[in-house]
């Protein structure tokens, strides 16, 4: 892990450098090269003209890992199948707030996991993960993984002794290939200690291959919050639709860490073609220059939010991480990982789904849609919805009820969206 303020091109002011919010600006964009434009241009082009055919070469073999890269070189642009401008300076730019050594951008969060699992894991390989995770996450590890003889071992999120056990259990039978990490998770907000995952990963070092890698999905709480390779984790992975694209008008996925991790995983983006569009980076690259403005927004309405839900009668539990107990694991695990509690969270309506179903169907303000991070508020049933491929029992387990709904909070006035939330709670 790259260190901040020890980015490859860190920006200075005298012995200052740069925050994440400022560099989101200008960071890796040399107006000189695009007619003096103060914003990158959007470059939708196919391919590249090369200016020689011994520098299409050179670009080929450092494309295709035929050679090592020389001092002070930078790959040359070729296809953008394989590299563009505007998602070179948009991978550049995300790897700020992580601290990150490098980057990739994908055409979907699920772009970026299923690349990435399938970069690390082989047949007859193990992947430990914790529960629950998104659904389309669960349908991959549950569904489509075994059809390539790759088995699956489950931790509950928030139990850090049973992650430590199950690693150590699964990694004396098989081979790991990748240890893979929601925190929080979706939809209950349990907090997964990536350290003692990390911890319990560097200890089976002497499998075949070396340890297994951890790879983090940090799209809940997004790069503000929570930065897991801070904490132990290889890599970090985004729906860059939800907090960083911010507009419900993209949809994209981001994987970053160190470069030795990073690399295998763009030789299989380059196969796979599940690299980011032109346009798509274009439009991350406007939205990243006011993700701290919009997160800081949402988690503050989230508060009053969760504040009247936690009060309110017809409410069993709030599942928000700035309501959990003073002394436990839970807190201790957000404290030592997070700096603020993000703006998801789930709440427990006292009765079932037909409960549930009311509620949502009388909002107003609050749109019934998946997906989370937007600058509007959305709503929606876990266990009918993002997680209905799961088992009802193994729902149940994982504390997914038919009264469960998970609520982004947005940018809204925090007021209003009381309103709604107690306009619609009356009809249950």
């Amino acid at each position: 892990m790259t260190e901040p303020g020890k980015l490859r091109h860190q920006r200075m002011i005298g012995d200052r450098a740069l925050r994440p919010e400022s560099l989101m600006m200008s960071y890796g964009y040399d107006p000189s090269l695009s007619e003096g434009a103060v914003k990158c241009p959007l470059f939708l082009t196919s391919t590249f003209v090369f200016e020689s055919a011994e520098d299409g070469k050179a670009f080929f073999e450092l494309a295709y890992g035929l050679r090592e890269r020389a001092p002070a070189e930078e790959p040359g642009l070729i296809y953008s199948r394989i590299n563009n401008p505007d998602l070179e300076i948009l991978e550049d730019r995300l790897t700020l707030w992580d601290g990150a050594e490098s980057g990739l951008v994908f055409s979907s969060g699920m772009a970026a996991i299923s690349t990435t699992l399938l970069t690390f894991l082989r047949p007859g390989d193990v992947v430990v993960h914790s529960e629950p995770v998104y659904g389309g996450t669960d349908f991959l590890l549950n569904r489509i993984l075994p059809q390539f003889g790759i088995r699956h071992v489950g931790f509950p999120a928030a139990d850090r002794e049973a992650a430590r056990r199950r690693i150590r259990e699964a990694g004396s039978s098989a081979r790991i290939g990748l240890v893979y990490v929601e925190t929080p998770a979706n939809p209950t907000n349990a907090m997964v200690d990536i350290e003692a995952c990390a911890e319990a990963a560097r200890a089976l070092s002497g499998q075949e291959g070396g340890r297994p890698l951890v790879a983090v999905d940090n799209t809940f709480l997004g790069p503000l919050w929570q930065q897991p390779l801070r904490h132990g984790a290889d890599l970090v992975l985004y729906s860059l639709t939800k907090y960083v694209g911010g507009h419900s008008d993209v949809i994209a996925g981001a994987c970053l860490g160190a470069e030795q991790h990073v690399s295998p995983v763009r030789g299989m983006r380059t196969i796979l073609g599940t690299m980011c569009d032109p346009h798509t980076g274009w439009l991350l690259m406007r939205s990243l220059e006011t993700v701290k403005l919009r997160m800081t927004s949402q988690m503050k309405n989230a508060r009053y939010v969760a504040e009247f839900l936690r009060d309110h009668p017809l409410i069993r539990s709030v599942h928000y991480l700035g309501f959990l107990p003073e002394h436990g694991p839970q807190r201790e695990i957000y404290e030592g990982q997070c700096v603020a509690p993000g703006s998801t969270f789930s709440f427990e309506i006292d009765g079932g789904e037909e409960e549930a179903f009311r509620f949502l169907n009388r909002l107003e303000l609050v749109k019934l849609a998946v997906s989370l991070g937007g600058t509007e508020s959305l709503a929606e049933h876990p266990g009918t919805m993002t997680h209905s491929d799961i088992e009802p029992a193994e729902r149940e387990r994982m504390g997914i009820t038919p009264g469960l709904v998970r609520l982004s909070v947005g940018i809204e006035a925090p007021q209003d969206l009381i309103a709604d939330l107690e306009q619609a709670l009356e009809v249950v």
